[in-house]
């Protein structure tokens, strides 16, 4: 069943299976690190997840694509570590929508990406891909049982529908989770403005905001503006999705929300788990704001179940990098890079060399 979309010039609307189980298919990229703010941060998880959710349907609309929304994983990743402290964590995404904007605004984007070079886009993918790698075996190694039992159930299930693997392991962690601490009542926040906390600009906000941008310019930017070509045969540019992630930090960071960007990793999970419209995007709204009902059941979600999920899509990530490139070798030298180091630095490190090739 396909409805018309007047809003979006890219795809149709359509109500299928693959639409429901694709609408889950950057959940698993997003949670872990969301979560983990709630837990280890002054960040509110209901506010995170109400703002996830505003946006996963904003851009369902918009675009007609299930574009992916993440967290920006730099910025995350410092506070969730102590680098940083939640008011540095607004202030670098404030800052980062406001450059965003300005970049795609100015098309700067269009530019760069004639002296990047596919393959180092390429790179960038399979850097994210490791990364996703990474993250999976952090959390399968610190609950093995639990991961071992997550892998059974996952190829019981792909026996019968690879499209239904991630919907069944988060039902199955989400009933483990309430048999665990319980049902909570429902309850949504209170919205107003930093409700967890004023903005503070600071040498180590800046420091985050500088790594951020060179994993958004050449993952959520770049990258993803190619995989929605090869993937869903969508034309959207770059500058148009910084732009995009420009007005969304500028617009929801104010009010409790995660810096948030665009990402290859969540759009290859979605296309994995069979989305292929905008309406994975609605039903994955929909499923943000029911989360945010009953937040604190999030925290008790056997993360190690997420860890057999991020393999899969690492894998999806993976292959598509490296079967659209002729120059392979260098794809998986930015990989190896990002390993030792980050995405951003992988990404410099890339353009350096493929410049200093040319």
């Amino acid at each position: 069943m396909a409805l018309s979309s007047r809003l979006s010039p890219f795809r149709t609307f359509e109500i299928s299976t693959g639409e429901l189980t694709g609408a889950i298919g950057d959940s698993i990229t997003v949670l872990p690190l969301v979560v983990s703010l709630g837990v280890l941060t002054p960040a509110s998880l209901p506010h995170l997840l109400v703002w996830f959710a505003v946006f996963r349907v904003v851009w369902g609309i918009l675009y007609g694509v299930p574009l992916s929304v993440e967290p920006m994983k730099a910025i995350a990743g410092l506070a969730i570590v102590g680098g940083i402290t939640y008011g540095e964590l607004a202030a670098a995404g404030l800052l980062a929508g406001g450059v965003l904007l300005v970049v795609g605004w100015r098309n700067w984007l269009e530019h760069i990406d004639g002296v990047i070079g596919e393959p180092v886009v390429r790179g960038v993918q399979f850097a994210v891909a490791c990364m996703l790698v990474v993250a999976a075996v952090e959390l399968v190694v610190a609950a093995p049982a639990v991961a071992g039992a997550g892998l059974a159930i996952a190829v019981t299930v792909a026996l019968v529908s690879r499209r239904a693997v991630a919907l069944v392991l988060l039902v199955v962690g989400g009933v483990w989770a309430a048999a665990t601490v319980g049902v909570p009542q429902p309850t949504l926040p209170e919205m107003g403005l930093f409700p967890t906390g004023e903005p503070s600009v600071s040498i180590a906000a800046i420091e985050g905001l500088t790594a951020q941008l060179a994993m958004t310019v050449g993952n959520a930017a770049i990258a993803t503006s190619l995989l929605l070509s090869d993937l869903y045969d969508a034309d959207v540019s770059s500058d148009r999705l910084a732009g995009s992630m420009g007005v969304m930090n500028l617009a929801a960071v104010p009010f409790g929300a995660l810096p948030m960007c665009h990402g290859s990793g969540g759009l290859a999970g979605k296309h994995a788990f069979g989305a292929r419209t905008g309406t994975a995007n609605l039903v994955a709204g929909a499923l943000y704001l029911g989360l945010a009902f009953v937040a604190d059941l999030l925290v008790a979600f056997p993360m190690a179940l997420l860890g057999v999920l991020l393999l899969v899509v690492a894998a999806s990530l993976a292959r598509v990098a490296l079967g659209a490139t002729d120059r392979p070798l260098f794809v998986l030298a930015i990989g190896g890079v990002s390993i030792v180091t980050n995405v951003g630095a992988a990404f410099v490190a890339g353009v350096v060399w493929w410049r200093l090739r040319g």
